[in-house]
Parts: C-alpha cells; sequence; structure tokens
C-alpha cells in the first residue's frame, strides 16, 4: 500500500524538507501552504501534490479537506506549518503579533486535526493498519526565554494540544508524535520573526558550529512515520550538539577540553 501523507508549511524550510524525504521513501504527499508558485515548483522536481490555503482560514481548511476527502486515503497529518513575530518583552509585546502566533501554531493546529481525523479513520477502516499525526513544535514550548513569550506561549499550547490528543485518541491505531527542535538555521523563520532583518537574523548563528538545517528534522520526521506501527514516539527533542540547552550555546568551535 502506498501511504499519503499532508504536509504543511511545504513551500520552505522544514515543512518542503520533509516533503522531499517522504518523496524519496516512496510516501505519496501532498503539501500544503499559502505560496501556490513554491508549492507548483516543489511538485514539479520531486512528484508530490499541493494545495494552496491559509491554515488558520475554517473556509480554506474545510476546502482542503473536501480535496483530499475526492482524492483518495490519507493516512498521515504532519504539521510543520507556523511561526514567530517580534522578540520583544512581554510588556513591549504587540498584541497583533501575539494572536498571529495563537493562530499560526495552535489555532491551524486544531482546525488541522479536526478536519482530517475522519479521513485518517476512514484510511484505518480501508485497512490502512494504523495512521499518524506528527507535529513540530519547538524547544521552545519546554523553556522560556526573554524575548521569546508569545513564541513559548504559542509552543506551548500547540505541545499542550499534542499530548491532550494523545489521551483523547487512546485505543485507536492513530500515533501521535512532537518532534521539538531547537536551533534549525533555515531560509526564512528567524528573518522572518525579526521583520525582515537578514543582518540581525545571520548574527544568531554567528560562530555556531553546525546548527541543524531542515534536512536534519525532516530525516527524523521520516524516521517516526517509517517506523514500524507498534512504535510511536511520543516527543523528540532535538539540538545541534552546540546548544546544550535553550539558553546555553557555543559559539566558535567545537573542540575536547583540555587536560590538567
Amino acid at each position: 500500500m502506498t501511504r499519503r501523507a499532508v504536509v504543511t508549511g511545504a513551500s520552505s524550510g522544514i515543512g518542503e524538507a520533509v516533503v522531499r524525504a517522504l518523496r524519496a521513501s516512496g510516501w505519496d504527499v501532498v503539501g500544503v501552504a499559502r505560496r501556490a508558485e513554491r508549492l507548483e515548483a516543489l511538485d514539479a522536481e520531486v512528484g508530490s501534490a499541493s494545495f494552496a490555503a491559509d491554515l488558520s482560514s475554517e473556509a480554506d481548511v474545510a476546502a482542503l479537506r473536501a480535496h483530499l476527502e475526492a482524492s483518495g486515503d490519507v493516512h498521515a497529518l504532519v504539521h510543520v506549518a507556523g511561526g514567530a513575530r517580534g522578540a520583544d518583552r512581554v510588556e513591549d509585546g504587540d498584541p497583533a503579533d501575539w494572536r498571529w502566533m495563537f493562530e499560526a501554531n495552535v489555532l491551524s493546529a486544531q482546525l488541522l486535526t479536526a478536519a482530517l481525523l475522519p479521513l485518517l479513520r476512514r484510511a484505518l477502516t480501508a485497512g490502512a493498519g494504523h495512521a499518524d499525526t506528527l507535529y513540530v513544535t519547538s524547544t521552545a514550548a519546554q523553556t522560556a526565554y526573554p524575548g521569546g513569550a508569545g513564541y513559548n506561549a504559542a509552543k506551548a499550547g500547540e505541545a499542550m494540544l499534542v499530548h491532550a490528543l494523545r489521551l483523547e485518541l487512546n485505543g485507536e491505531p492513530i500515533r501521535v508524535t512532537e518532534i521539538a527542535p531547537g536551533m534549525v538555521r533555515t531560509e526564512e523563520f528567524t528573518r522572518n520573526r525579526l521583520g525582515g532583518d537578514q543582518d540581525a537574523a545571520d548574527r544568531l548563528y554567528a560562530g555556531v558550529e553546525s546548527p541543524l538545517v531542515a534536512e536534519d528534522v525532516a530525516d527524523v520526521i521520516a524516521f517516526a512515520l517509517n517506523a514500524p506501527a507498534h512504535v510511536n514516539l511520543d516527543l523528540v527533542t532535538m539540538r545541534p550538539v552546540a546548544q546544550s540547552a535553550q539558553h546555553l550555546l557555543a559559539r566558535g568551535p567545537l573542540a575536547p577540553r583540555a587536560e590538567g
């Protein structure tokens, strides 16, 4: 049986890398994002399908569900889309940024999950054996940091959704996985968070030896989805070796400590 995954955030970064990784391991993939032209270019390159949608829009999510229902079974939801805006202190935060982060990270996860669970169950009824829901959160969901409160709150909210969902689906053959990356250097995430300031984004990664890249996260996601059906990776926290914790980042070459 060829399995089909829906991958959000597919127009760039981790989402795009997941589309590539799943196609390379034999999955049919429907990539979802707002930028149709980037999705179409990816489709032409790797043989995925695409559907352009704003995942904070109930109407767009309903249209996505109708498209999927008409075009075949769905065996996995991989929710990568989300993001951060701003790096302000709590007292200086822009309510519009906080509202956007909640909608992009939490509301979109709820809308998608509610829309696609019936399709996952339909695939199970048709003999799929098991189905998957997988969510990319962040180490920001686990540890607060100054200037991160809005994103901390949004990703923690998404993580709590995942934890509750796993309990609610107990007894069904539907795996619920959370992948929580630390520092990942992608084309757009930090630049978008900092209002398009590429220099500021570059400074964040300056001197850090081998931050994670999108392909690293995609490899872990593909491993989780391709694992034996009885194996559920509840939570995978992944960081570059240079980042021992959210607040502890080595800048400069990694090297053994001198003896004596």
